[in-house]
């Protein structure tokens, strides 16, 4: 059987953020590093994602504590305050979820597997927008 974990009580809020808040900035990081390679998406091979997707696979591992530990502490009676915290929090740790989903659209064997008309299409729908 599967040991339960030390469920923190609302006082922890600040160790938690803290936690989650370096998670996020150390994730985004990473991607704004990776974002580098977006205007050449064949350079992002699905082994350099993979690698990405194994680091934030570890953290995303663990990422369902702190967001049933929010989910707890967000079924208490919370001052203002503490419930602001806890949805910033909840929306941070939903960011750390997403940011490596992000990266599997632009790998080279993605771009390979787009026709000639897709990859057009995409070029022309990207000229005009600001560059990441």
């Amino acid at each position: 059987m599967a040991e339960q974990p030390d469920w923190q009580p609302i006082s922890q809020l600040p160790l938690i953020g803290s936690m989650i808040d370096g998670m996020l900035q150390d994730a985004e990081e990473h991607y704004q590093t990776l974002l580098q390679a977006a205007p050449k998406p064949h350079v992002l091979d699905d082994y350099t994602v993979g690698r990405v997707f194994e680091v934030f696979g570890s953290q995303k591992n663990d990422l369902w504590l702190f967001e049933e530990q929010l989910a707890r502490w967000k079924m208490d009676k919370l001052s203002v305050g503490q419930r602001h915290e806890v949805d910033r929090l909840t929306e941070q740790v939903g960011r750390c979820l997403s940011l490596a989903e992000e990266l599997k659209e632009g790998t080279i064997e993605k771009v390979l597997a787009k026709s000639d008309l897709e990859l057009g299409l995409e070029f022309l729908l990207s000229k005009g927008k600001p560059p990441h």
